[in-house]
């Protein structure tokens, strides 16, 4: 079991580049995937990236892909979520998840962080 705290949130223009870490504490860090998601006003929670335990094989949303790179250095237990050219539609909360497999869906993942806000401003 791990447990997982996102960090990096906060309020940008469109146009800049952010990026997100998601700490992983516990054992056996490589053995998961892990996810990123995020959840705007008024919206279902999306998925946004994931990346596999060892391989490093990866899935990204049609909406952020060739924007968004999400990679993971199983050594520092963490994840990033690099995120550049930023629009406004990307203000949300972004979580991290963990999972034993990489999936699209959310409730393939049972360990979540609490979430960080990020604001895009136009």
């Amino acid at each position: 079991q791990v447990q997982l705290t996102e960090s990096g949130g906060g309020l940008v223009q469109a146009g800049d580049s952010v990026r997100l870490p998601c700490a992983a504490a516990g054992r056996s860090f490589s053995r998961y995937s892990v996810a990123w998601f995020r959840q705007a006003p008024g919206k279902d929670r999306a998925f946004i990236s994931a990346i596999s335990g060892s391989d490093n094989a990866t899935l990204y949303a049609d909406s952020v892909k060739g924007r968004f790179i999400i990679s993971r250095d199983n050594a520092k237990n963490t994840v990033w979520l690099q995120m550049n050219s930023l629009k406004p539609e990307d203000t949300a909360v972004y979580y991290c998840a963990a999972g034993l497999n990489l999936r699209w869906h959310d409730f393939m993942y049972n360990t979540w962080g609490p979430g960080t806000q990020v604001t895009v401003s136009s």
